[in-house]
Parts: C-alpha cells; structure tokens; sequence
C-alpha cells in the first residue's frame, strides 16, 4: 500500500509538495492515456462553446469566467482549448486531437477508467497516511501540454479557485503519464510558501452577472530564482498542498506532457466557499474518496 514514511510526511509539511516516483505502472499510464484518446475521438463541442483556456488573469475573466460553459463544467466531461488554434469562425486550424488544453471537470465521476484511478486502493491509502478523514473528490482535470502549443501555467495557488475555510484542507493529486521534463514544461514549486495564507481569490458573481466571474486580491510578482523545478518520470505522482505557490513553462519540445489530476478535500469541520466558482450540484455531490 501507498502509506507515506514519517519522513515524506515531514518533507511534504516543510515544502508544500511532495513527489513519489514509480507510483504508477506504465500500464497503468497506457489505459488511462488510451481512454482519453477514445474520449477525443468522440468529442464534438459546438462552435459557441469552444473556450481557449489561460491562467493569465484578465484573459481568465474574458475566456472563461463569462461563458457558461466553463462556469457550468464542474460535473461534467468538457473540452477547453489552447490559445491560437481557431479561425475567427471557431473552426480548427490544427488537428482537434493537438488543439486540446485540458478536458474537466468531472472525469471522476463520468469516466469509469477514471474513477478506478482516482478511487485505486493506493489512493486511499495515501489519503490515509496524510490524515484525511472525510476527503471528497472536488474536480479532476486531464491535461496535455501540447508539443510547441502548450501554454504557460503562471504562478497560482490552488486555493484561490478552490477556496475552503479553514485554509489547508485542498490537496491536489498530480499524476504524470508522460515524462515531464524542463523542455516539455514540467511543474516548478516554491517550497514552503504554503503557509502565507492565499494572495488572490477567484470567485463568482451573483447569477446572471457578467462576467461570470472576478478576482479578489493580487498575486505578488514573485522572484524567478525561489522555484524549484520539478522534473518527473512517466508513473510519478506528485502531491500539492492548496496553497503552495506553483506554475509551469510553455512546451517548446516536439513531445507533449500529459497528466491527469485531481483536487481532493478534507470535508470533515470544512466550509466549502460558496462563492468558489465551482459548487456541488444535487446531480453531483462531492463523492467521497474513501469506498
């Protein structure tokens, strides 16, 4: 079982992540890259709803926080695409299969290959070792990081999308299915910045507002030379505090960098925000980890 040593549990409260090599097989990787691929295959978003995704704040507001279909993605499987990859009538002007960003934000739910992952025996037991009583699954994601079209994921916190109160009680699952590496646009941290509280909050406008959605509060420009970078082998998992300051660079290698991902909540004494732009709906509940 995937229970952590006491001293990986000392080093993932002392940096705010933690990874784990070789927590997964490279069978394991093959089904769940497999399943995304016969997702793709079937995928057909509508021209109004093909959202270019960024984590580029005002970009964040124009692209996604005023279209229903992100803001209305949290229990369902849909599509966001990269920057650059539509005419000015939304049709591709790359392969669909090269244009994806990300698919979320419940491929948890939806997905059976999914949900085993996400659910696996060794899920939990990590979950366990790290003291979580009552985590619930609050959204999933799976990312590609195109070759030469995978955008920058600028500096973020977690919790400022995914907003709890008491703070600390997000943790976010990362899984790598290809090699990440520094050419390909792997995960940079700054250890220890989990513990300064949350700069900056995105949260939603009352129904029928536009945009659908603002940010509270700024992210500091922050120095370069205090992340670390976090290259990774194909079967990595990598743990996230909430609030651990992180991003990743654009890839500029001809290989791409897909993950598949996960954000996991301690329910127990928590308060989900209920201005988070992600809630909960009677259809879909937070599922429980633990089965």
């Amino acid at each position: 079982m995937a229970y952590l040593s006491p001293s990986q549990l000392q080093k993932f409260q002392e940096d705010g992540f933690l990874v784990l090599e070789g927590f997964w097989s490279a069978d394991e990787c093959v089904a769940m890259q497999r399943r995304i691929g016969e997702i793709v295959a079937e995928m057909d978003v509508p021209l109004h709803c093909r959202t270019e995704f960024s984590t580029q704040e005002e970009e964040q507001l124009r692209a996604q926080g005023s279209t229903d279909y992100f803001l209305s993605s949290g229990d369902k499987i849909r599509f966001f695409f990269e920057k650059g990859v539509f005419d000015e009538k939304g049709n591709f002007l790359v392969p669909p299969e090269k244009s994806i960003n990300k698919i979320g934000h419940a491929l948890h739910a939806h997905d059976p290959v999914f949900r085993c992952v996400t659910h696996s025996p060794k899920v939990q037991a990590l979950a366990r070792s790290l003291g979580l009583q009552m985590p619930v699954v609050v959204q999933s994601m799976y990312i590609f990081k195109q070759p030469h079209l995978g955008g920058e994921v600028s500096p973020h916190q977690d919790a400022s999308f995914l907003y709890t109160e008491p703070l600390g009680r997000v943790l976010g699952v990362w899984i790598a299915l290809e090699d990440a590496t520094l050419e390909n646009g792997c995960l940079w941290f700054i250890p220890g910045s989990h513990t300064g509280g949350v700069s900056r909050r995105m949260v939603r406008a009352p129904a029928g507002s536009a945009p659908g959605t603002s940010f509270l509060g700024t992210e500091p420009a922050r120095d370069n030379s205090l992340f670390v970078p976090t290259p990774v082998r194909r079967g990595a998992l990598v743990l996230i505090h909430g609030e651990v300051v992180h991003k990743s660079e654009q890839n500029f290698s001809d290989c791409s960098r897909q993950a598949y991902t996960f954000h996991l909540m301690e329910a127990a004494g928590t308060v989900w925000s209920p201005d988070n732009w992600l809630q909960p709906t009677a259809e879909l509940p937070f599922p429980p980890l633990y089965t």
